[in-house]
């Protein structure tokens, strides 16, 4: 009986293996949103670091979080950093590129509880009397993270997070 249940659990430790060496290095997330503004009034919630708190839903994570911030407010270079216990985690934030009112690049580096470098975008398109919201995060996804995938992929556990995060910010921008 012993040898069965040895041999049952190498063949599912074998095939999880398996499917992890299947998966992409590399993961995607994305959502986008209709937003009933200019360009211009959504893009400073996105592009001035002091402004995430408004609408994203990460911020909700840990009521106790301690932030930080540089000396540069928005645009390129502008930093925000945060430390929180459980979900939230430890983690910092650095745009790095953007054109203005359209696309802001940010580089996202999570300390806690794991290591992980990704890049976020935002991209902002004019349609009619609407804007376009596109939110995006790349990033790696090395061997240990391709096994957490066969179980639940990034999509599914930010997704719906970045959904919640465009209606905030549509409720922001259609308000003013």
């Amino acid at each position: 009986m012993l040898k069965t249940i040895t041999i049952v659990l190498a063949v599912i430790i074998i095939a999880i293996l398996i499917l992890a060496a299947r998966k992409p290095d590399r993961f995607k997330v994305q959502r986008s949103a209709s937003i009933k503004a200019a360009p211009e009034k959504i893009f400073p919630y996105l592009n001035n670091m002091h402004n995430f708190a408004a609408w994203s839903p990460f911020e909700k994570l840990d009521p106790d979080m301690k932030r930080s911030y540089n000396d540069v407010a928005s645009g390129k270079s502008a930093t925000y950093a945060w430390e929180g216990s459980g979900k939230a985690g430890q983690g910092r934030m650095e745009i790095v590129d953007e054109t203005v009112p359209s696309r802001v690049v940010i580089k996202l580096d999570f300390t806690k509880p794991f290591k992980a470098s990704n890049t976020v975008e935002y991209t902002l398109t004019a349609k009619g009397d609407a804007t376009e919201v596109t939110w995006a995060m790349s990033g790696a996804a090395p061997f240990p993270a391709r096994i957490v995938h066969v179980f639940c992929d990034m999509d599914s556990m930010v997704g719906k997070d970045f959904e919640t995060g465009l209606d905030n910010l549509k409720n922001l921008a259609e308000k003013q």
